[in-house]
C-alpha cells in the first residue's frame, strides 16, 4: 500500500524527483492519516479518528472524512480546500486538484456521498454533489458542478455540470 501511493504521488506529479521527496508530500502525509483515522472509524473509535483528520486538516488543508473509502493510488494534486464526505468512494488513478468537494447534496442517513470510478480527472474548484456515480475516466472540469450519474469516457463542464 505504502509503495503504491510513493509510485502514484511519483507518478502524478512531476515535481517530486525521488521516492524519499514523495515522503513529505502534502498527499502521502493525509493518506497514512486517513488510513490510522479509517482503522479507528472502522473500530467505532469515532472521536479519536476525527480528532487525527482534523489534525490533518490544519496541517495540510484537505478534509477527508474518517469513513470515505479512498484507494492509495488515487491522487490529490494541491490538495488545499479539498473536501471529501463521510460515503464517498475513491478509486484508482483518480486524480483531485485543489478546492474539489465530494459532499452531500441533503441531510439524511445511508450513502450520500459520490462513488468515483477509475481513471476519473477531477478539475479545482469541482463540486460532486449526492449519491452518484462519476463512470471511468470521465474528466470533470475547473468548477464544474456534477449533480447527477456521468457514464464512462465523458468530459463534463459547466454550471450545472454539462456532458460535452
Amino acid at each position: 500500500m505504502f509503495f503504491n501511493l510513493l509510485k502514484t504521488i511519483k507518478n502524478n506529479d512531476p515535481s517530486m524527483h525521488s521516492y524519499l521527496e514523495c515522503l513529505f508530500h502534502p498527499w502521502f502525509i493525509t493518506y497514512i492519516y486517513y488510513i490510522i483515522s479509517h482503522y479507528l472509524y472502522l473500530k467505532k473509535h469515532y472521536i479519536l479518528a476525527r480528532i487525527i483528520m482534523n489534525h490533518t486538516k490544519r496541517k495540510t488543508g484537505i478534509e477527508i472524512h474518517p469513513g470515505a473509502i479512498i484507494s492509495s493510488k488515487a491522487f490529490i494534486d494541491h490538495g488545499f480546500g479539498v473536501v471529501i464526505g463521510e460515503t464517498a468512494v475513491v478509486l484508482d488513478n483518480v486524480i483531485i486538484y485543489q478546492n474539489v468537494t465530494l459532499g452531500s447534496n441533503k441531510i439524511t442517513l445511508g450513502k450520500r456521498h459520490p462513488t468515483i470510478k477509475e481513471g476519473v480527472l477531477i478539475g479545482s474548484g469541482a463540486k460532486i454533489l449526492g449519491n452518484i456515480t462519476i463512470g471511468q475516466n470521465v474528466k470533470i472540469g475547473a468548477n464544474a458542478v456534477v449533480l447527477k450519474d456521468i457514464e464512462a469516457n465523458k468530459t463534463v463542464v459547466g454550471v450545472p455540470g454539462i456532458i460535452k
